[in-house]
């Protein structure tokens, strides 16, 4: 990483409302401003171009030994700095990520400090301590208020509560998987919590995005509304004090009890920082699509080795139900499919094969317990000897166990990752978790794709080997949810859930259904929109070990779409994003890897038209093969058509698009 660190201006106006300490913080452009007073309490506003877009929102921790910081404040020192580099970022939406802020610490009396950084897209803060001895956080104040009642797009956590704090208990249990609700901060449903990130618009249409980063030894963050006002709230799960094997099923842990702080430090390397507490402002919604706050934000790379992690693609099981056909075995969970599998992988060029659930005995929570239908020494021989590497799926009470022992004896078999399933909370021990796992398998060379997971907060950059988080209302969901919107949904997710990083969705659906044709089918599902969708998103939806969901066999059967899928890189040196983007309506990203741009597009439920803007490409001359939707695609959504066409001189390609459409393109030299 490099970077340039200077000095920077402070504003301090310590005569100002009856004693408070008001300090300006500006970002390095001018664009954002942080207004902190420092009084009876602290607190931070945010502006953007001089418009008020977080108004006055107070924060503090209080321990459990009765101090509060940033109640009754000592300021004791101030501290300043710019910093203005690169970040190196392998295995990411692009190969470096830009890093230009202001720093101001404030020191006070009680060993603690509140940074606050200002980014030219963005504004966080954060709690520090030097303290070496133990403590326990009793509860935080964070609070975002804000001076409109914008339209907010909340994702709310499944199960709901029955009035008072005390449902919220109800809530930490969750798999961090819903749709997003749309409605003003006033109609919150107050007896609700909703996980991060969320946006609301603010003054003038323009959004913040709410979220976290750097979060390794702490609760995450839910929020919910005050009275239906225009405040949003932090809330924090307890650490557990009771748990016990269970929820919903075996591999699952349930929190009888919880203890009455949220985190706990000391006995071990002390913690001396806290999670970011971030806000992103964007005046197009093009900018959240491709926002770097979360990473640029956690803590950096930890591994001094990661010449051995290898982005890919992955053929998956579980989604098609192991369904194949036109062969002479009876399919399942057995050698004979897996054999399937590899060889279609080989065939096409894909990376890695995935044993989901059914591979190890059903709920005994033992992975060292394989199905006698599975000869795994036998399958990892016959993948390596095809250059595939195998991925085991596990639940985390079965991880978790015996961690190390499991880890130490998949990685000497061969085996290169672990998707690690049901963790299901975000409080400390769990956070906790995450960042074991990351390091455990780190030491031994493997793979980690977390599942029933909270959303990224930036373990990707400090632990390179986890590639892929799921805390999205993925794909997955086709197989049994009949009432649901997906195409508005996954016009959604680039600019709110994605922001926070990448995310495991399993697209790449041959079975593709218009909104009046689609059904829930469990066996045989299908996609909402057309073929040319789900195409797109293996451009638009960043996922560094990216799933192909539908059986080998279906892909076998459709050649040139199962073509352009594994061509499809899953890590990229650039990305941007059109600046038409529109939250719920139509987005389009291109996306390059070395000579080659891969673009990506997709719209709602309205056919339209689409003029797609190359002008990045610069000087020469350029061919782009396209798949663009069918014109029947509107009642038969499988229906498109495959083309390659000169990229004209004014870089203008138009496409149109039927409802729940898509296209997607690779745009490559023309050969002299």
């Amino acid at each position: 990483m490099k970077k340039n660190v200077s000095l920077i201006a402070l504003t301090l106006l310590p005569t100002l409302l009856l004693g408070q300490k008001q300090l300006t913080l500006q970002s390095p452009s001018g664009t954002l401003k942080t207004e902190i007073a420092v009084g009876r309490t602290v607190s931070y506003s945010v502006l953007h171009r001089g418009d008020v877009v977080l108004a006055p929102s107070t924060i503090s921790m209080t321990l459990s030994d009765g101090a509060k910081w940033g109640v009754d404040p000592r300021l004791t020192k101030q501290e300043t700095r710019s910093v203005n580099g690169t970040i190196a970022s392998p295995f990411y939406k692009k190969a470096e990520v830009k890093e230009r802020y202001n720093e101001l610490r404030l020191r006070f009396k009680g060993d603690y400090s509140i940074v606050f950084r200002a980014y030219d897209d963005g504004v966080a803060y954060r709690f520090e301590t030097s303290s070496k001895k133990p403590f326990s956080v009793a509860g935080e104040q964070a609070e975002f208020c804000f001076p409109v009642d914008g339209k907010a797009y909340i994702p709310y956590v499944r199960s709901g509560g029955n009035g008072g704090n005390a449902s919220f208990e109800a809530q930490f249990f969750n798999s961090f998987e819903n749709l997003y609700h749309v409605a003003p901060l006033s109609g919150w449903d107050t007896l609700r919590l909703a996980f991060l990130p969320v946006v609301v618009e603010s003054t003038k249409g323009k959004k913040v995005c709410l979220a976290e980063a750097d979060l390794l030894s702490y609760p995450g963050m839910f929020l919910s509304n005050v009275s239906g006002s225009k405040t949003l709230r932090g809330v924090f799960a307890g650490c557990p004090k009771d748990v016990q094997q269970g929820g919903h099923n075996m591999l699952q842990e349930k929190v009888l009890a919880r203890e009455p702080y949220v985190a706990r430090f000391g006995g071990g390397e002390q913690p001396a920082t806290f999670p970011w507490r971030i806000a992103i402002v964007a005046e197009k919604d093009a900018e959240l699509a491709n926002n770097d706050m979360v990473y640029k934000l956690a803590s950096p790379n930890r591994l001094k080795d990661i010449s051995w992690i290898k982005p890919g693609k992955v053929m998956w099981d579980w989604w098609n139900d192991w369904n194949i056909y036109g062969v002479n075995f009876r399919a399942g969970v057995n050698n004979s499919t897996y054999k399937y599998y590899i060889d279609v992988a080989a065939q096409m060029g894909v990376e890695y094969v995935i044993l989901d659930e059914g591979w190890s005995v059903n709920k005994q929570a033992d992975l060292m317990q394989v199905v006698p239908e599975v000869n795994l020494p036998e399958l990892i021989s016959y993948a390596a000897s095809k250059n595939i590497g195998l991925i085991l799926w596990g639940g985390y009470y079965a991880f978790n166990r015996d961690m190390e022992a499991v880890c130490k004896h998949y990685s000497e078999m061969g085996i290169k990752g672990f998707k690690v399933d049901f963790m299901d909370r975000d409080d400390q021990v769990m956070v906790d978790f995450y960042r074991r796992t990351a390091d455990v398998a780190a030491k031994y060379h493997l793979l980690i794709d977390f599942h029933g997971a909270y959303k990224p907060t930036g373990l990707q950059r400090t632990y390179p080997n986890v590639l892929n988080v799921e805390g999205v209302f993925g794909l997955e969901q086709l197989k049994w949810a009949q009432n649901v919107d997906q195409v508005t949904y996954e016009l959604t997710i680039p600019f709110v859930r994605m922001v926070a990083g990448p995310m495991d969705y399993t697209q790449g659906a041959m079975r593709n259904a218009t909104r009046q044709n689609y059904r829930a089918v469990n066996s045989e599902p299908m996609s909402q929109g057309t073929r040319c969708r789900q195409l797109a998103q293996y451009v638009i939806f960043e996922s560094p070990l990216n799933m192909m969901c539908d059986a080998p066999s279906a892909y076998l059967s459709e050649p040139e779409c199962s073509g352009f899928i594994t061509s499809v890189p899953t890590v990229w040196d650039e990305t941007r994003v059109a600046d038409d983007a529109a939250i719920g309506k139509y987005i389009s990203i291109a996306r390059r890897k070395a000579g080659e741009w891969y673009v990506g597009g997709m719209g709602d439920w309205n056919a339209r038209s689409v003029e797609v803007d190359l002008s990045f490409l610069g000087e020469g001359a350029f061919s782009a093969e396209i798949f663009r939707d069918g014109i029947n695609a509107d009642r038969a959504a499988r229906d498109y058509v495959k083309e390659t066409v000169a990229v004209p001189a004014n870089r203008k390609i138009t496409v149109n698009m039927a409802p729940g459409g898509g296209y997607a393109m690779r745009i490559f030299a023309s050969q002299k």
